[in-house]
């Protein structure tokens, strides 16, 4: 059976999702599932679900949270997926249905900030896996989690940070700017133009980007405002070699689902002469494993007041 959405059905999010993330290789995918899946783990853990609850999973994406947490309580759960992409609901749709538990599942296709169709105080648990931090509005997404959950119920969320990038980005981008004229460096140049094209690299952008303008400690704020209480919050940073050896998968990935690939940038923002000197830079540096990957992800943890 065909889950995936076809190209004319495809958005940005389904795109990046089913095909960018992992540069279209099945088995860079199969690299990336295994170091998703215990980011899932985490952020079940944290909901604490138990027989019988039912689940908002908030932005499921491929619903990698809502069907691992239906395989692990089993068929008394209750699971929500909602989504803002139509494609990736079709896909998670066709999943559940090949998985045999679409009876478990409901599909609502909206945004993190207005989750229509679901009841105040419905709900025993929300997670989201790397949602909020494309929300322009984290403090009404965080509201809406408010609202639907139960006294007592849980929101558990591991959302990635990605602030550092976009400060190295306008950093690099501040030395290159630096430079004397006619004496630049062209690798600084280059690495500058694609870091730059893939995250926000001045003050001002990256204020205004939803994706780089908080914090984990932002997180934490939010959530005391909206009136959430025993919050728990843990930040991650993993700094490991790439698991990205191949030159193609190199090109063709990119590191969130607003960023063009890397082949899309030379293509587009590359002449000729830069295309070949920027390969001949980086592609021994790709295929000899010398690029290192950081991950910063924040779980945060949380309880709606029982009274």
């Amino acid at each position: 059976m065909n889950t995936e959405p076809n190209e004319s059905q495809m958005d940005v999010w389904s795109e990046w999702l089913l095909h960018t993330r992992f540069g279209n290789d099945h088995g860079q995918e199969q690299i990336l599932r295994a170091a998703i899946d215990p980011i899932a783990d985490r952020v079940l853990d944290g909901a604490r679900l138990s027989a019988g609850m039912t689940l908002v999973d908030i932005g499921t994406g491929d619903g990698l949270i809502a069907f691992r947490a239906v395989d692990a309580i089993g068929p008394s759960l209750r699971v929500i997926l909602t989504d803002i992409s139509a494609p990736l609901l079709r896909h998670a749709e066709a999943l559940a249905i090949q998985r045999n538990v679409q009876s478990q599942c409901r599909f609502i296709e909206c945004s993190a900030s207005a989750l229509k169709d679901v009841d105040d105080a419905s709900i025993d648990a929300v997670t989201t896996r790397a949602v909020l931090a494309y929300v322009p509005d984290k403090v009404q997404a965080l509201r809406e989690c408010r609202r639907v959950l139960k006294p007592g119920g849980r929101l558990s969320i591991g959302e990635p940070i990605l602030r550092d990038d976009a400060f190295e980005a306008a950093s690099l981008k501040q030395l290159v700017d630096a430079q004397p004229p006619g004496l630049e460096d062209r690798f600084f140049s280059l690495l500058s133009r694609w870091k730059g094209a893939q995250f926000p690299d001045t003050e001002e952008k990256i204020a205004s980007n939803p994706i780089t303008n908080f914090s984990e400690r932002d997180l934490v704020r939010f959530a005391l405002d909206v009136g959430f209480t025993d919050i728990h919050m843990e930040f991650h940073v993993n700094v490991l070699p790439s698991t990205v050896h191949s030159w193609e998968v190199f090109l063709g990935s990119s590191p969130h689902p607003w960023a063009p690939s890397l082949s899309r940038i030379l293509a587009e923002r590359f002449s000729t002469e830069e295309r070949e000197l920027f390969e001949t830079i980086f592609r021994p540096r790709v295929e000899a494993r010398q690029f290192v990957t950081a991950d910063r992800i924040a779980y945060l943890t949380a309880r709606k007041p029982s009274s």
